[in-house]
């Protein structure tokens, strides 16, 4: 996961929504109130659209919709927005990033949300489900979405980093300074640097700083397998899903670490790295993607410009 250190001039705050630890960084401090109050609500409204793991939410009530057959449903602004986003990055990572995978989430055991899931550890999940695809899904002009029958959208792999972007960016619109928005290890950045940049800290699974970095307004996102785990049976899965096989993707990789121009296409190329395991390395090289790749051995692995950890930032 990624987390940025404080600096004595700098302001911060900090909540837990959508399921994740929430940060907000300010250079000016007299924003912070008003930031935290933008950020709290504005993710109350994606987890209002988005959640799956709330009955009443607009994915929620078009999965049920489709349990017996193909199904529609007119879309809020906010959720054609976030599926939109969710289909972009699909079409950006071919197909590696694909919000069709709910109902195999469902089956590999993810079937709560990570707080309920820690408070009842006993062993759940059952064998992997076909993905339909992110091209079933169809999204109008007008915000209708489209899903074949058996459909439950999920957009855990791409809406808490548009969330960071939104956020970071309608900070910058509404108050003066700088912002750093770090929503569960996505962050965004706007606004007005502090001076040298923004400090971020590469975290490990167990909560070890292995490294600074330095944004200039680059977004920097972590995706992770040691993180959201639960027991199946003996085997320990996690929530990134390959969207060819519908089963949890290999463990190759424990962490990996995208620097992007937005968080959405850094958390974006993060996941695809973990999904494609030991292939990640040359397909990041070959989309000119900066990253860090943390393996399941401890092993390092640095794709393009990423800095090595003894060129941390001071």
């Amino acid at each position: 996961m990624t987390s940025a250190s404080t600096d004595p001039v700098i302001a911060g705050t900090q909540f837990r929504a959508i399921g994740a630890g929430c940060r907000i960084l300010v250079t000016n401090p007299e924003t912070l109130g008003a930031a935290e109050s933008l950020a709290r609500a504005h993710l109350a409204d994606v987890d209002a659209a988005a959640s799956r793991f709330r009955a009443d939410s607009e994915v929620s009530r078009l999965a049920a919709r489709a349990a017996t057959g193909p199904a529609s449903q007119m879309a809020s602004f906010l959720l054609a927005d976030y599926l939109r986003a969710a289909l972009e990055m699909s079409e950006l990572t071919d197909g590696l990033v694909d919000p069709s995978i709910g109902a195999a989430l469902v089956a590999s055991g993810y079937d709560a949300d990570m707080d309920e899931i820690r408070a009842d550890p006993a062993s759940r999940g059952a064998d992997p489900v076909a993905v339909p695809g992110w091209r079933s899904i169809q999204l109008s002009d007008v915000n209708v979405i489209s899903v074949p029958q058996g459909m439950l959208i999920d957009l855990g792999a791409t809406a808490k980093a548009h969330a960071a972007d939104t956020i970071a960016r309608r900070l910058a619109a509404a108050h003066r300074g700088g912002f750093l928005v770090n929503l569960g290890g996505d962050i965004a950045v706007s606004g007005d640097l502090p001076p040298g940049g923004w400090n971020i800290g590469i975290e490990l699974a167990d909560g070890r700083e292995a490294q600074v970095i330095r944004s200039d307004g680059a977004a920097v996102c972590t995706s992770s397998t040691r993180l959201r785990t639960w027991i199946s049976g003996r085997e320990v899965r996690h929530h990134i899903i390959d969207p060819r096989t519908g089963a949890c993707a290999p463990a190759v990789w424990a962490s990996v670490t995208c620097a992007a121009a937005s968080a959405i296409v850094a958390n974006a190329m993060s996941t695809a790295a973990i999904v494609l395991g030991e292939a990640a390395p040359d397909w990041l090289t070959a989309k000119g993607v900066t990253a860090r790749l943390d393996g399941a051995d401890g092993s390092i692995t640095l794709v393009n410009s990423w800095p090595r950890p003894e060129e941390d930032a001071a």
